[in-house]
């Protein structure tokens, strides 16, 4: 996707102020009808069932689902895809975010404010390990497209000021910052950082990945299964790994 199909999209799906004249009215969320529509401009390939399911696009050859969240959901659908077709699912991640709120009673909306927390595409690996039995799948690929988004929540959270716990309404892209494709295994070598020397742990992994412990858990797991990493002993309590020759 190049960022004028990206923006033609955009302008397509969210027009002039289409949240801030439609809080309420929305029937399908706009950061996925904005993908789907990139992807697949031609509506003809758009909702096409198949076998027992829908898919979001299906262009005759390919098969493509926009997935903003929940990949465990997708489980029976790639069970009866992958057989037939090429899958590649596409996973937005808000790479700057605003924040907008929204009063229920009113419909005023605040000032957009800038959340601190930058995001990145190892967050994406949270979702595949809930369908990793699916990974080494010789039909299934990955895009993680990395948006500036804002992101629309309702003041209807249990804290004083509503937002703790309130819900999330809508987000809307505002920018293609970078696509990240997985079309075969050796792909997610590129996860792994150039500076690790064999024998790293994951607590190496984490710093050279600028990422959380826990999440370079879920992420070193990971790639072991698809087998990009091997384990080779350990150091202390931790076990040490190193790139699978």
């Amino acid at each position: 996707m190049t960022k004028e199909e990206f923006e033609q999209a955009r302008r397509k799906i969210v027009g002039n102020e289409r949240i801030r004249q439609g809080i309420g009215t929305l029937s399908e969320k706009t950061l996925h009808a904005v993908l789907k529509n990139a992807y697949a401009p031609d509506e003809d390939m758009h909702e096409i069932p198949i076998e027992n399911f829908v898919a979001d696009i299906y262009t005759g050859t390919e098969i493509i689902e926009i997935q903003t969240r929940q990949f465990n959901k997708m489980r029976r659908k790639l069970e009866t895809f992958l057989p037939l077709y090429p899958v590649t699912i596409v996973y937005p991640i808000a790479y700057r975010k605003w924040l907008i709120w929204i009063d229920e009673e009113t419909g005023e909306l605040s000032n957009k404010r800038k959340s601190p927390v930058t995001g990145n595409v190892y967050s994406a690996f949270i979702e595949l390990y809930k369908i990793k039995n699916f990974l080494t799948d010789s039909n299934i690929r990955f895009r993680f497209v990395l948006l500036d988004m804002e992101e629309f929540r309702l003041l209807n959270g249990w804290s004083r000021d509503k937002k703790k716990g309130s819900s999330r309404y809508d987000r809307v892209p505002v920018d293609l910052v970078d696509e990240v494709d997985i079309d075969r295994v050796e792909d997610y070598l590129r996860f792994v950082p150039y500076e690790l020397e064999d024998g790293f742990t994951v607590k190496d992994f984490a710093k050279e990945a600028k990422i959380p412990v826990r999440l370079a858990q879920t992420v070193v797991h990971i790639l072991r299964y698809v087998g990009v990493l091997e384990q080779v002993g350990k150091q202390g309590n931790s076990y040490c790994y190193r790139v699978k020759e």
